[in-house]
C-alpha cells in the first residue's frame, strides 16, 4: 500500500512539473542531474585531495541554485517577450528559447566540471574527449585559439 501511494505521489509530482514546465522540463531534470553528478564527484575530489569542506561544499550548494534562480529568469524573459510581441501582433513561434539557452550552457559547463572532477580524481579518460572539452571549455571562455 505505501509503495503504491509512493509511486502515485511521485507520478503525479513529476506530472506536475511537466506540466507546468513545458519544453523546459526536460533540460531543467537534465540540469538537476548533472549538478549532482558534479556535486558528488565534487565531493570525492575533495576528500581525495584533502581538501573537504563543509563551507566550501554549502558555497557549491549555494551556487548551484543560483543556476536554477538563472534558468527562471530566462524562462521569465520568454515570458515577458512572448507576451510583449503578442501584444504587437507579432508570433515568433519559439516557446522557452532564453530559458533552454541558458539550461543548455548550464548543463555543458557542468559537464565540463564533472570530467574535471574524475581527471584529479583520476579516472582515465578518452583523449578525444578530453580535446573535445578543452575545446567546449575555451569556446565558453572565450579563448578559442586557433591551433
Amino acid at each position: 500500500m505505501k509503495t503504491t501511494l509512493l509511486k502515485t505521489g511521485v507520478a503525479a509530482v513529476g506530472a506536475s512539473i511537466a506540466s507546468y514546465f513545458g519544453l523546459l522540463a526536460a533540460p531543467l531534470l537534465v540540469l538537476l542531474g548533472a549538478m549532482l553528478v558534479d556535486y558528488i564527484t565534487g565531493l570525492v575530489k575533495a576528500y581525495m585531495t584533502a581538501q573537504l569542506s563543509s563551507r566550501i561544499g554549502l558555497r557549491g550548494i549555494f551556487k548551484k541554485l543560483c543556476y536554477m534562480a538563472m534558468v527562471a529568469v530566462g524562462a521569465a524573459l520568454d515570458y515577458l517577450l512572448t507576451g510583449a510581441l503578442a501584444q504587437a501582433g507579432v508570433d515568433l513561434h519559439v516557446e522557452m528559447f532564453c530559458g533552454l539557452l541558458v539550461a543548455v550552457w548550464l548543463i555543458v559547463n557542468e559537464l565540463i566540471s564533472i570530467l574535471e572532477n574524475l581527471a584529479v580524481i583520476g579516472v582515465p579518460g578518452m583523449p578525444a574527449l578530453t580535446k573535445l572539452v578543452d575545446r567546449l571549455k575555451n569556446t565558453l571562455d572565450g579563448n578559442d585559439k586557433e591551433e
